[in-house]
């Protein structure tokens, strides 16, 4: 299936059958993760934290991002490979198209960006090359150092207008779909029954979306040292590496 039939299949996905996301930051993950048969493979920039031990994600930069998308990219998954585009490098409508073409010759079949109705004709320059693009409104992790921190967006009638004014512009300007990221449940409901397009929920509540994106790292319990309040381990694999080295040493240092 080609990038463009993938991004379509996403867009229909639209209050049908729930949208699974998860991100994947190399080779081997992206295989078995689309073994395991998820829809999207994001290749987020929250690989800065999660792999790179940065403080949050406004250190990351496009060189990194087209280092671990190649990796994904190289597992020739089913799944949607969706590849963030690093702050500071979608300024500008020619810029990010520039930025765009970057990602999609690393092996991404699809693009991401925060911010709504000012990014909209960014939006319209990427998606015009025929580079499908999906949105990103709620908190945004390229923005937490304006912002002072992570908080939860939506939670009043005037900021949820804004998000759903966002969400709409970008609708307009030809995304595929949306994330919603810490957003209080009633106005990612809202906004998920406002657009056409499907939004993909993380940390904005319950059945609100219709789909939803998991930091890989935060499913699987491999990254012990901060596990944001809204995840949900399915598995401990910090546990299991710690257990699985003791059995190494001790049986080299006891033979």
């Amino acid at each position: 299936m080609t990038a463009t039939n993938k991004a379509e299949s996403l867009r229909r996905r639209k209050g049908g059958r729930p949208i699974t996301a998860l991100t994947a930051y190399d080779y081997p993950t992206a295989r078995l993760l689309d073994e395991a048969g998820v829809d999207v493979l994001l290749v987020g920039d929250s690989l800065g934290m999660v792999v790179l031990g940065m403080p949050d994600t406004t250190q990351v930069t496009l060189e990194q991002m087209l280092h671990h998308i190649a990796a994904v990219a190289r597992a020739n998954p089913q799944a949607l490979v969706l590849g963030d585009l690093p702050i500071a490098t979608y300024d500008t409508p020619a810029q990010a198209l520039a930025t765009a073409r970057c990602l999609v010759a690393a092996g991404a079949e699809a693009v991401k960006l925060e911010g709504g109705t000012r990014q909209a004709a960014q939006v319209r320059a990427i998606t015009a090359a025929g580079i499908p693009v999906v949105g990103h409104l709620g908190m945004l992790p390229q923005s937490v150092i304006q912002e002072g921190g992570y908080h939860k967006t939506g939670k009043t009638p005037d900021q949820a207008a804004q998000l759903l004014a966002d969400a709409e512009a970008l609708v307009a300007a030809g995304v595929c779909a949306i994330v919603l990221e810490s957003v209080v449940a009633a106005t990612a409901r809202l906004i998920t029954r406002q657009i056409p397009v499907p939004t993909i929920g993380i940390g904005s509540g319950e059945d609100t979306c219709d789909g939803e994106v998991a930091v890989v790292t935060d499913l699987l319990g491999s990254f012990p040292w901060f596990v944001p309040p809204f995840a949900r381990p399915e598995a401990n694999v910090a546990d299991v590496i710690r257990a699985a080295v003791a059995k190494y040493l001790a049986r080299v240092t006891n033979r």
